[in-house]
């Protein structure tokens, strides 16, 4: 039976002249474990605040609630970038918009109230 290898379960920072690039792991996966991957995580309130990079799996989902630093946010949109090299498309960047989750409620709440009026 061949196993799979590439999996993400953990990255680490690497600094390379001035510059930190996001460095990901390669390891054997076993059948039961999830999937880590980084992503770009931006909070969306005005203004916008970068989170930085932060792993998480890979089949993550608008409405769903992470924690960053103890802090709970809802998953507002999810961002997959590609870039066109030598005739192919590759992943670029996976980004994750959050909020805040008294503003989630509380924008979910403001949407209803403009629909019934």
């Amino acid at each position: 039976m061949a196993t799979v290898v590439s999996t993400v379960t953990a990255f680490r920072k690497i600094e390379m002249s001035g510059k930190f690039k996001v460095s990901c792991r390669k390891k054997e996966r076993d059948r039961g474990q999830n999937q880590h991957y980084p992503y770009k995580v931006i909070e969306i309130t005005p203004p916008p605040k970068n989170l930085g990079i932060r792993c998480f799996p890979c089949n993550v989902q608008c409405g769903e609630s992470v924690t960053i630093e103890g802090r709970a946010y809802t998953v507002s949109a999810v961002t997959h970038r590609y870039q066109l090299r030598k005739g192919k498309y590759e992943p670029s960047e996976k980004r994750l918009d959050v909020l805040s989750t008294g503003r989630y409620i509380l924008n979910l709440y403001l949407e209803n109230l403009m629909e019934k009026s």
